[in-house]
């Protein structure tokens, strides 16, 4: 009897982790990041190669940092929502160019509008790679104090931007 009672019970188990990883959220990729010290770069600006932007100069505020690229679809999707953001003036935003060609990234930027408060350019990717990032785009909220409070895989929505990050960011201002 328990000859067949075990095959069953594993059975059920596996059935079990396979129900549960269904109903998980693809976009809710746990960041070991999330409230560690975002990390620290020094990347020369997109629009002017000669300076250096430095990270660290964004300590005492709330800003987000979005990794976007002329080659991602999806950045497309979300861009109208960054330039509103933007010009509601609530938060800064940093764009990283992540892997990008910079006169394709300022023809995008031209066409589309510049939601960011400086445009940074990561063309190898090393960046991204310490911030984890899975893909483009992907949005940080980073708080006073440089620490990585929330992260958004894929594009930003109206949902997110309203429901979490916003009030998010009011709180952190706060």
């Amino acid at each position: 009897m328990i000859r067949y009672l075990l095959p069953l019970i594993a059975f059920i188990i596996l059935a079990a982790f396979l129900l549960v990883g269904l109903n998980l959220n693809p976009r809710k990729v746990p960041s070991p990041l999330i409230g560690k010290p975002a990390p620290v770069f020094n990347l020369q600006q997109l629009h002017e190669p000669e300076n250096i932007f430095k990270s660290k100069n964004n300590l005492g505020k709330v800003w987000l940092l979005n990794v976007w690229a002329s080659w991602c679809v999806s950045c497309r999707d979300e861009h109208p929502l960054l330039v509103q953001l933007a010009k509601a003036n609530v938060v800064p935003i940093y764009g990283l160019n992540y892997k990008d060609k910079r006169n394709l990234a300022i023809q995008w930027l031209e066409q589309l509008g510049d939601p960011y408060t400086k445009s940074i350019m990561d063309p190898e990717g090393r960046v991204g790679i310490e911030y984890g990032v899975y893909g483009v785009p992907e949005t940080y909220v980073i708080d006073k104090s440089g620490v990585i409070q929330y992260k958004q895989i894929g594009p930003v929505t109206v949902d997110v931007l309203e429901k979490t990050i916003l009030p998010l960011v009011k709180e952190l201002q706060g």
